[in-house]
């Protein structure tokens, strides 16, 4: 409980006695209110739950939810059912004594689903034996038998209970549920033949026309329409009800037949179910005499077939009464509106004693007949307290029996809050509260009690009617002070009461009751004459319903209001002798929508189950109280001297964390076994010191248990790590001998091949040799010539020699191959040019070797530099190549500059515009050049040629590439003569 104190702001306080403001009511709403808006539809009031319904499925009730709750310390969980369920049983095996499970609210509450969880939860977490499972199925199929038959449709609630359910589950020594019994109180009978707008019927009626096989119906003489039976469509609510009939109808069929029911018995409680609707369409007239008859018997054959008597029979019980006089009896007719009487108050007899011989059935089916000692837990689920806009009988007996019960709560916990003081050695002080024990003895005082006052007029001779009654309430109980009526009313409080009501003053507010019908109601009468022929009934569930001997009793028998005080003394002598839990159940809304608070509403509710008056007693004392064990496990943490252990008597602990917190003397008191402290608001302050610290210590708690965590992980990789180190050193070490030993062998080889190098190939030198190829190739790749001028290539050894050759001759080849495919025809000349340049040159003249690198050009001269004038001369030639020269006179060597134009068929030698000589190649005779340095070149002309002037002695900057321009174009390369030069 305490883990939620921290989120209290947002979703309350899962137990009321922890509020500030207790009694305050809104405090006591705004705490519900927020809780329920969280889906909290629990909160204790101590060891009480609040139930707020939900209207919703929350997933709250799995098996898992259940496993959570079983065996758990109460307050260690959020409240729930299953926490009540759970104490209830554990303290019952523990201590060997009887418990009590009470439940109680309005209609629309959750009673019923309350009390069906509870079981499920038994029948579920006990032990169980296969022998033992036909006891705990009976056990629940139990439910939907009696809610078909004791449940209807209200204004408040679809599955209405209407009527009190006492169940009690037994279980052996083992704690194994070994059998049950139920015990019903104040069935509400008129029902049976009148509902309120809205409402219905109780739900066998209708799941039978909905669900039963069409065989059964045409046996027992009925159509599915609902709306063709009187009985059953006063409330025109027969076809609006959220159940699902049909199939209710199958889910009761499956528990008829676990609980034991044979055939013969259903077919007579079907019979009977049948003939009460039969019962309410029969339709009476009136003859001339004023008396009652029944002009169609179709409805009185159905009813006498089905219930086994003779139709006249039933026709004249209906009709007539019969009276006693002396020796005779003499049948007096009756009138309309008394026949209709006796028509229902049959009706209302047969279903009410049916009903009661049903929950016998049940129990003779579920009982254990074993005479050995058994414990019990017994489920009250019974009617809260009630208050409509016409408050009649059934409201007065069933707000008389909460005053009872709340007598008794507020008593037993009373005695529990004392005993547990006492137990603990703390001085009890004495709790004012309102004593309802007057308002009891208001009701039920013998002789001067409003039942017995209304028990008096119902027996009394002559007209006894409610308004004779309600003045005998104001004779003899006038001036009680929670009783008032109109006329004993002040003027203000005339206003809220009728002539024909009067007014109590209970506990939860006070109760306006209508007198009208509380005689009938309470007198319950059935005629005679109707006993009669019910008694010769051959239903078997007739026959034991209605006995002949009750025929021979003359006395009367007992009112209801006297049967309910006495069935209420008994049922309290049950609760008294049993240790209690309580459960109040709350409606949140009459809409029954999901999510929806009305305040108005839930604050009367709260008002009229005393729970402000419960919490009030509650906290008289202090609000909160805790085994010295569970106080220390908490809070521990809180003090030095505690933490992380303590290892003496708990409560020293708890005295040491308490002073050490700082708790004030009148704060806290210390008992024998738990600290008892006396504000809420102690144990929030509590509470956050100890939220507060807990994060600090999360803190600590984590850092060191990952540091534990990532030791354990280091340690593990450690040996891991050294393990897998070991076996590869292992591998390394044997591949590494391995590599040794191989290494070795190559070694040997290759020294043996060495030696044998010479020799032809074979065993002891092939490997070597084989080596030595491979090496020299790869090796070989790193000297391969770049082109065909490149000189480099790698030495190879002896045995390779011939293969090298071949090798770098194969490479030349190849890249004279790619040097020669890469020219182009221009470079080609050039180079062929180069070529004649070289077979003139090479080694006769200085200055070649330089020239090498200097490609030749096509013309030193561009034609535009030529005088037109030459041109024209020499138009009929192309000329091949140009180039400025110095002429020197052979006479007197006078330097001339000149042009040397060469054509296709003559050299010319120009001046300007003027060619001043021309030496056609037929002519030349030869040209001659020096071996030194100079650029002089001398043109060799034939003497015998006429026009020549003789040889030309000319000087150019380019002289290798005139003359080699020149023989190629005389085609004549042994014309050139190289001369020594001095």
């Amino acid at each position: 409980m305490e883990s939620t104190l921290t989120s209290r702001d947002k979703v309350g306080v899962q137990d009321f006695v922890m509020l500030d403001a207790y009694t305050s009511e809104s405090a006591f709403l705004d705490n519900l209110r927020k809780r329920f808006s969280q889906n909290l539809i629990y909160t204790y009031i101590g060891t009480l739950l609040v139930s707020v319904n939900p209207y919703q499925e929350l997933g709250i009730y799995t098996l898992s939810q259940m496993e959570l709750y079983e065996g758990v310390n109460f307050f260690e969980l959020p409240p729930h059912l299953y926490a009540i369920a759970d104490n209830a049983y554990r303290m019952m095996c523990s201590e060997l004594n009887n418990h009590l499970i009470f439940i109680s609210g309005e209609s629309g509450a959750g009673k019923t689903e309350a009390s069906k969880k509870i079981l499920q939860y038994l029948a579920m977490t006990c032990p169980m034996t296969d022998s033992l499972q036909i006891a705990r199925d009976r056990l629940l199929h139990s439910n939907p038998v009696l809610e078909a038959f004791g449940n209807a449709k209200t204004l408040r609630n679809d599955n209405s209970s209407r009527f009190g359910k006492y169940m009690d589950i037994q279980f052996d020594f083992q704690g194994i549920p070994v059998g049950g019994h139920i015990i019903s109180y104040l069935i509400e009978k008129s029902r049976v033949v009148y509902q309120n707008q809205g409402e219905r019927n109780f739900h066998i009626f209708y799941q039978l026309l909905e669900g039963g096989e069409e065989k059964l119906l045409a046996y027992l003489g009925l159509e599915r329409d609902p709306r063709l039976y009187k009985y059953l469509s006063q409330g025109h609510g027969a076809n609006e009800s959220s159940m699902n009939d049909k199939n209710d109808w199958k889910t009761i069929s499956n528990a008829f037949s676990v609980i034991d029911f044979t055939e013969h018995d259903l077919e007579n409680l079907f019979g009977i179910i049948a003939s009460v609707l039969h019962l309410g369409n029969i339709c009476f007239g009136v003859n001339h005499q004023g008396c009652a008859t029944i002009p169609v018997t179709s409805e009185i054959k159905w009813i006498a077939k089905l219930l086994g008597f003779q139709p006249s029979v039933l026709l004249e019980a209906l009709t007539h009464r019969k009276i006693e006089a002396q020796t005779e009896e003499v049948l007096c007719p009756l009138t309309l509106e008394l026949s209709t009487f006796a028509r229902d108050a049959m009706a209302k007899a047969v279903y009410g004693r049916t009903f009661t011989w049903l929950v016998n059935k049940i129990n003779s089916s579920i009982v254990n007949k074993e005479f050995t000692k058994k414990t019990v837990i017994g489920l009250l689920d019974i009617y809260g307290f009630e208050v409509f806009d016409k408050n009649g009988f059934e409201q007065f007996c069933i707000n008389y029996c909460n005053e009872k019960l709340q007598q008794l709560l507020i008593e037993r916990t009373l005695k529990a809050e004392q005993a547990e003081y006492e137990m603990e050695g703390i001085e009890w002080e004495p709790i004012q509260y309102f004593n309802n024990k007057i308002i009891c003895d208001l009701v039920e005082e013998r002789h001067k009690g409003i039942i017995s006052i209304l028990d008096e007029e119902c027996i009394r001779p002559g007209p006894a009617t409610d308004l004779s009654f309600l003045q005998k309430l104001e004779e003899k109980v006038g001036k009680h002070a929670h009783f008032r009526t109109r006329k004993l009313a002040d003027p203000m409080g005339r206003k809220t009461i009728g002539w024909m009501e009067f007014q109590l003053f209970h506990y939860a507010g006070e109760v306006t009751y209508c007198t009208k019908g509380f005689l009938e109601k309470n007198n319950d009468i059935l005629y005679r004459h109707l006993k009669e022929v019910l008694c010769t009934s051959k239903n078997g569930i007739l026959k034991e319903c209605f006995l002949v001997a009750e025929l021979e009793n003359r006395r009367r028998s007992p009112t209801v209001g006297t049967q309910f005080k006495n069935s209420l003394s008994s049922l309290l002598e049950i609760l008294i002798s049993k240790e209690p839990s309580y459960i109040r159940c709350i409606k949140p809304n009459e809409r029954k929508e999901p999510s929806k608070f009305d305040d108005f509403l839930v604050s009367h509710q709260v008002k009229y189950l005393g729970l402000m008056e419960h919490l009030r007693v509650r906290r008289a004392g202090f609000a909160y109280r805790r085994k010295y064990e569970h106080f220390l496990h908490r809070y521990k943490s809180l003090c030095p001297d505690t933490w992380p252990h303590w290892h003496g008597p708990p409560a020293e602990g708890v005295k040491r964390l308490v002073r050490y917190i700082g708790y004030k003397p009148e704060d806290y008191k210390l008992g024998r076994t738990k600290i008892f402290i006396r504000f809420s608001k102690t144990v929030f302050a509590t509470e956050d010191a100890f939220e507060f610290n807990k994060h600090q210590l999360a803190a600590k708690i984590q850092a060191t248990y990952k540091a534990c965590l990532e030791r354990r992980v280091y340690v593990k990789k450690r040996q891991a790590a050294i393990k897998l180190e070991t076996h590869w050193r292992g591998v390394l070490a044997r591949k590494e001998m391995k590599r040794r030993k191989w290494a070795v062998q190559v070694v040997r080889k290759f020294i043996k091949g060495f030696i044998n190098r010479d020799k032809p190939l074979g065993p002891d030198n092939e490997e070597f040799v084989v080596f030595v190829r491979k090496k020299y190739i790869l090796k070989l790749r790193y000297y391969i010539p770049q082109n065909v001028l490149d000189k480099n290539w790698l030495t190879p050894p002896g045995i390779l020699e011939n293969a090298s050759y071949l090798l770098w001759k194969l490479c030349k080849r190849n890249l004279v191959r790619k040097y020669c495919r890469g020219l182009t025809a221009e470079r080609k000349a050039l180079m062929q040019q180069k070529v004649v340049t070289s077979t003139i040159f090479r080694g006769k003249k200085e200055g070649y070797a330089e020239t090498l690198n200097q490609p030749f050009a096509n013309s030193r001269i561009d034609e535009g530099d030529v005088n037109p004038k030459v041109l024209q001369l020499i138009s009929s030639e192309k000329i091949q190549y140009g180039i400025p020269v110095i002429k020197y006179d052979r006479k007197g060597s006078k330097a001339r500059p000149r042009q040397l134009i060469l054509t296709q068929k003559a050299a010319y030698v120009v001046e300007l515009a003027k060619i001043k000589q021309k030496i056609e190649y037929s002519t030349l005779k030869g040209v001659s050049t020096s071996n030194l340095r100079d650029g002089i070149l001398v043109l060799h002309v034939s003497p015998g040629v006429h026009k020549q002037k003789g040889d030309a002695i000319l000087q150019c900057e380019h002289i290798f590439e005139a003359v080699t321009k020149l023989a190629m174009l005389v085609m004549k390369e042994n014309m050139v003569n190289v001369v020594q030069g001095r």
